[in-house]
């Protein structure tokens, strides 16, 4: 097997196989199995962008409406899904249909089981490796930074693809295909779709996300020069580069909605911070929840400048009411019960409190300790994005959300690959240094509070980003997918 001309050991090779053989003996093999599709409405992504869902239907019913353009994804976390919604937006402006293909939402299906074996051992070993320093050490991040890494890693998900193709069947294979995770990406090659782009995330050059016959756009200089030459991947050897036609650079992929309101919502933060106005941060918890000791010694550096009314906090719990309840204790401990304000499992709600906070019509956006769950997971997704807008710093680890325009305060990353997330944010000067401890975090939150400047400087420089086109990915990779169908 070779890829990108790039022979693969056969010890990869049979592994990959015996591998498969394991999964289809666990989950079946329906490869021969017939799934009808069908279009139906998204209650939260129908109304921002014209995004349908592909579901299964009873008979076949896949009406494609007259400009289409399927979004492939997969539910690990909540980056993919938001880097989805980001392609999405971009469609949408572009006056294309998205179509919105998650291969982890077939239960009946092989693919899907597959998928949510594979999601359910990364978020445990996400958990664990905050948890346990020893396994983060020996194990996880050199998983994350050097075994994805591997060319012979690559072997294996292309094997496991093959078993994620029968979904594919009634799509025209003509149809613009855009895929947030590498896996809908090898499938969507596999079922014979002609024009596909993957959309590689994070700033880390790995064989994990290779697609060989997909279009490959990337967010960065570093990732484009390290696919381009596959640098690392097999060790110390030089290996065959990609072809110019397989990789392209594109910028960072951000929702239009952001881009569009870039000068605005900067002035308005610029405003807050000279003006000595509380300042709003914004602390998104993973997918995963694996980080809740470190947001919750936040909250405690934050909660006497709650209490003085000089900051704000905006806390996504996502669609783990448990990671609510958890941080609910610590905060009651502190003495913040009188500060918090529940936004749960109210969508039309918490967009109309995403919508008055950026406006700045009213003074309760801009005090206590607003939490946010709900057990839809697009809306669990989106609601940060909305609240990104009328956000002065937002507190995340340096995963998809560090490419967002946004002053951004970043905290532990979960896996090495990561880290060049905030190294690459802190380049272009609209992020801080990785904190990888909460204490160093919290240091950095006391200095912001008592110099509002780091917040304008950093709004310059975004600014400046947005004239030089380094937010504008999200446009680029959906023409290109555009383009191959042309």
């Amino acid at each position: 097997m070779e890829i990108f001309g790039n022979r693969v050991s056969r010890k990869a090779e049979n592994k990959a196989i015996k591998r498969q053989k394991k999964f289809i003996k666990k989950f079946g093999d329906d490869r021969n199995k017939e799934y009808h599709l069908g279009l139906e409405d998204n209650s939260v992504i129908t109304s921002h962008f014209g995004a349908k869902n592909i579901v299964i239907a009873d008979e076949k019913n896949l009406a494609m409406p007259e400009k289409p353009i399927i979004i492939g994804n997969i539910r690990m976390g909540f980056g993919h899904y938001r880097i989805s919604m980001a392609m999405a937006s971009a469609a949408h402006r572009l006056g294309y249909t998205p179509l919105w293909l998650d291969l982890n939402s077939f239960p009946q299906t092989t693919c899907t089981k597959i998928i949510s074996y594979q999601n359910y051992l990364y978020s445990k070993g996400s958990r664990l490796s905050q948890k346990c320093s020893l396994f983060n050490k020996i194990v996880w991040e050199p998983l994350n930074y050097n075994g994805f890494k591997k060319l012979s890693y690559n072997v294996g998900d292309q094997k496991n693809a093959e078993l994620m193709t029968p979904i594919f069947r009634e799509i025209q294979k003509d149809t613009p295909f855009m895929a947030t995770h590498v896996w809908p990406a090898q499938a969507a090659i596999h079922a014979g779709m002609k024009h596909v782009v993957n959309a590689i995330p994070d700033n880390w050059p790995m064989a994990l996300h290779l697609a060989e016959g997909a279009l490959h756009t990337v967010q960065t200089y570093n990732c484009y020069f390290g696919y381009k030459t596959l640098h690392g991947f097999d060790g110390k050897k030089i290996l065959k580069p990609m072809a110019d036609k397989d990789i392209i650079y594109t910028g960072h992929y951000v929702d239009d909605e952001l881009v569009q309101n870039i000068e605005e919502d900067c002035e308005k933060r610029c405003d807050r911070a000279t003006n000595k106005k509380p300042l709003r941060f914004l602390l998104s918890i993973g997918g995963a929840g694996a980080q809740c000791d470190f947001f919750a010694k936040i909250i405690k550096a934050l909660i006497p400048y709650v209490k003085q009314e000089k900051a704000c906090i905006y806390l996504n719990c996502g669609d783990h009411l448990d990671v609510w309840e958890n941080m609910e204790k610590r905060i009651i401990e502190l003495g913040g019960q009188e500060l918090f304000h529940p936004h749960f499992d109210n969508w039309k709600e918490q967009i109309d409190f995403a919508d008055k906070a950026v406006s700045n019509t009213d003074d309760f956006s801009s005090s206590g300790i607003h939490v946010f769950f709900n057990n839809d997971i697009f809306a669990a997704v989106y609601i940060t994005n909305l609240l990104i807008r009328a956000t002065d710093i937002l507190v995340t680890k340096p995963s998809e959300l560090s490419f967002y325009p946004v002053p951004k305060l970043f905290i532990k990353r979960i896996g090495g690959h990561e880290m060049w997330g905030a190294i690459h944010s802190v380049e272009i000067g609209d992020g801080t240094q990785e904190c990888e401890t909460p204490e160093y975090a919290c240091f950095m939150i006391d200095l912001i509070m008592k110099n509002h400047s780091i917040i304008v400087d950093i709004c310059c420089n975004i600014l400046k980003n947005k004239k030089m086109g380094i937010y504008d990915g999200a446009y680029n990779a959906v023409n290109a997918a555009i383009n191959m169908a042309k």
